[in-house]
Formats: structure tokens, sequence, C-alpha cells
């Protein structure tokens, strides 16, 4: 089915689904999840017994799972992330839609998510297709605002080839930072996940796979939106 959408904008059930009533159960449900994850149980079986005892639909369990993390994977994280204040002269790798679209979401009203290790996740969800929206080229300048105002090193965003209009989006991002005078490249990849996590230079992502595996990185949407996007709907999902 054809992606029509014009904006990354809230469910029209989020408000119910993650209001007030809503955040303490959420906020035990990532920690019940994390204690199971720290004992080595898996996330399928982890989400669907604390899914099960809080009584969460679908939407909430994914809220939670992305929300969440085992407590070694907790720490780790923390101790290969970057600072912003200390990128200047850095060259940094992005992971393209994943930066992108959570910031697209906050600006669209969308829920994020502020997960147990710190970092900002939307709930969008693509499903092998990009859609440039009304907040896109907002976004972006955002972004660049930011990695101008710590006078980052070269940045190159990655982008997912197989990913439709990816093509699209590398021109948009390339005429921005033409237009701006950033230090910008883009990267069509098959395999961003696997490059990233191969990557010696501090790459943005809020992605799990990602982030557990590469040498260092930046926690860019949260810092794009807690200095830009004030008004972002961000859920706290731990206490």
């Amino acid at each position: 089915m054809p992606d029509h959408r014009k904006h990354r904008g809230p469910h029209p059930e989020d408000d119910v689904l993650f209001g007030p009533p809503m955040l303490i159960p959420l906020q035990h449900a990532v920690e019940h999840t994390a204690w199971l994850l720290s004992r080595g149980y898996a996330f399928k079986s982890s989400i669907q017994l604390v899914g099960d005892r809080f009584r969460l639909n679908e939407r909430q369990r994914i809220a939670v799972l992305r929300s969440t993390c085992s407590d070694p994977a907790r720490a780790g994280r923390q101790e290969r992330r970057v600072a912003c204040g200390d990128l200047a002269g850095v060259d940094v790798d992005l992971d393209g839609f994943n930066v992108l679209t959570t910031v697209e979401a906050a600006l669209a009203g969308g829920v994020i998510l502020a997960g147990r290790d710190g970092c900002y996740r939307d709930m969008a969800s693509m499903h092998g297709s990009y859609r440039k929206v009304e907040e896109t080229e907002t976004a972006l300048s955002l972004i660049g605002a930011c990695l101008a105002e710590w006078q980052t090193g070269r940045c190159t965003w990655y982008l997912d080839r197989p990913v439709s209009n990816s093509g699209r989006l590398s021109q948009i991002i390339q005429q921005l930072a033409q237009q701006n005078g950033w230090p910008w490249q883009t990267e069509l990849a098959c395999d961003v996940d696997r490059m990233l996590k191969a990557s010696t230079h501090v790459v943005a992502s809020a992605d799990s796979v990602v982030i557990d595996h590469c040498l260092h990185w930046v926690n860019l949407a949260r810092e794009v939106i807690c200095r830009r996007i004030p008004a972002a709907k961000v859920i706290a999902m731990t206490g």
C-alpha cells in the first residue's frame, strides 16, 4: 500500500496509550523487561510475559521493546557514548534514517520515547520505504545547525540503498549541505548497520544493534530534540 503520509506524527490512540494514567505501568514494564533481559531471558519471551502482566496492547509492547535493554547493555552504551562537546573536528557517521525520522516525528508531534539507555526513539516504521514529509527539510536543518555548533569534522550520512526514495533523500541532503557550507557527504549502502558497527568514526544512532557494537557513538537525535524542539512529546519510559 502506498505511503501517503504528509507527517510522521502521532497515532490516533497515542493520547490514551501513552497518557498520564499509563506512564507508571509502562515504566514498570520497561524495568521488568530489563530485569529479565539482564538474567538471560530472550527479548521475545520477556516482552510477552511483561506485556501480558501489564495488559499492554501491541503498540505499547513495541514502545517497551524500544525503550528497554539489559543492565550490561546499558553500561556498555554509556561507556562508549561521546558527549557533543567533544565532537569538535571529529568525523561523524550518521545512521541516516534512524536519526532523521526521530527528529521528523518530534517536529510533527509524534510520540518520542526516552529509553532506559538515555536514547530518544520514535514509534514510526518505514517498512522498506521512506517518504519525504513536510518536516524533512526542517529536521535536516536542525540537525545541521547542531552539528555546525559543535564544529564537527566531515559528516557522512549513511542511507539504506534498498529503501525506496533513499536516492532522492541523498540529493536533498547534499543540496542542503551545499547551501549551508556543511561538510556533509552521503553514501548509499546495502547494509548500513554492518558499516556503522565497523566504523572508526563516532556514529550517530539510537539503533541498539549499532550502538551495542560500534566503537563510539553520539546521542544525536536526543540532543537535537532537547536543544531545538522544546515542544516535543517526550514520554519518559523510565522512572
